[in-house]
């Protein structure tokens, strides 16, 4: 499902394209930049750049569609690696059947996936292969793991973020034992989850945070939970993370779509079609949200929200897969491993 996705993801691609006020787009200046990588050269690039992303993909095929698929995937790997040269982050693809023994050396699996080589990290991107989606993916690994919330304004900032799992510790500095903790606990997840501190006594007073606690925010909830056992080590973090960061009501996102999707109740999601900025669409996601708030607790219960609006090139694919008319919000139960099997009511 993920390379058939990615194909759609390809014509997201951003050419030559002039705004009223003369402003640009990227445009491809045809200079090569993304490597074939191998056993000789792979050394080389990974010292030369601060991050290198990796496609790892299989034997291209000789018929022409196969070709053509592949060389707009190539693209958007081009466009970004032009974007992004200033940022020394470097583009390689890797050969599943040509480069098997550098694949497995790296540890690269999943046919039809990139992966993001950072420092001693190796992060899988989960999104669509789309240029502006992967470079902001890439521009924030660039950024700290940890924002710090120093005052009112930026708590303010912080708390309009909810459709996002999101954490917040209060700690003495950055110099404590326990923030550094919580500084490599973040890095596990970054991008994916926001990692937020502060080391204000007001801020931590209007968050109701003692010293050394965090608070984990599930999307859509009105309060958080509170992580028990404080102070924590990086593994319990990590751990309590990975535990609870399945929330019952999930946004489709561009970044994270493929592990969202994947990541299911026995193959099944219930899935809910709804344009935010539509008076229809707002009041039927408000629904879904008390939905979600009362049965928050129930460990069998996954939603997924897709705005449309965020997946232009896919609403025909969706309206003819599944039957329905994404002008009006819609709900039905989805078997990912069958996308046919949509109810919508």
């Amino acid at each position: 499902m993920k390379v058939a996705c990615w194909i759609l993801a390809g014509f997201y691609l951003l050419f030559c394209c002039k705004a009223e006020e003369g402003l640009n787009f990227p445009t491809y200046d045809g200079k090569d930049r993304v490597i074939d990588l191998n056993e000789k050269n792979y050394k080389q690039a990974l010292k030369k750049y601060d991050m290198l992303c990796l496609l790892f993909h299989e034997p291209v095929s000789s018929d022409k569609v196969s070709q053509k698929q592949f060389q707009m995937t190539e693209m958007v790997l081009e466009l970004a690696a032009q974007v992004l040269e200033p940022r020394s982050i470097g583009f390689g693809m890797v050969d599943s059947k040509k480069d098997a023994k550098l694949a497995k050396k790296l540890g690269l699996v999943e046919e039809g996936s990139l992966y993001v080589f950072k420092e001693e990290r190796l992060i899988e991107f989960d999104g669509e292969l789309a240029t502006d989606v992967l470079v902001e993916f890439l521009l924030d690994l660039l950024e700290d793991p940890v924002e710090i919330i120093n005052n009112k304004l930026e708590l303010q900032a912080f708390d309009q973020i909810d459709e996002e799992i999101k954490l917040i510790g209060y700690f003495k500095g950055e110099d404590s034992e326990h923030y550094k903790a919580f500084e490599e606990a973040a890095e596990h997840f970054q991008p994916y989850i926001k990692f937020f501190a502060t080391f204000d006594k007001g801020v931590a007073k209007k968050l109701g945070l003692k010293m050394n606690e965090v608070d984990f925010y599930e999307p859509f909830m009105d309060e958080p939970v509170h992580i028990p056992d404080k102070p924590y080590t990086e593994e319990e973090l990590v751990e309590f993370v990975k535990e609870h960061k399945r929330a019952t009501l999930r946004k489709l996102r561009p970044e994270d779509m493929f592990e969202t999707w994947e990541d299911d109740m026995e193959g099944i999601h219930i899935v809910a079609f709804a344009e935010e900025d539509d008076p229809d669409g707002f009041e039927f996601l408000e629904i879904l949200k008390q939905v979600a708030r009362d049965n928050t607790d129930n460990p069998d219960l996954s939603i997924v929200w897709i705005d449309p609006d965020d997946f232009p090139l896919l609403i025909t694919y969706w309206e003819k897969t599944f039957k329905i008319d994404l002008f009006r919000p819609q709900i039905g139960v989805v078997n990912v491993t069958d996308v046919s099997s949509m109810c919508p009511e």
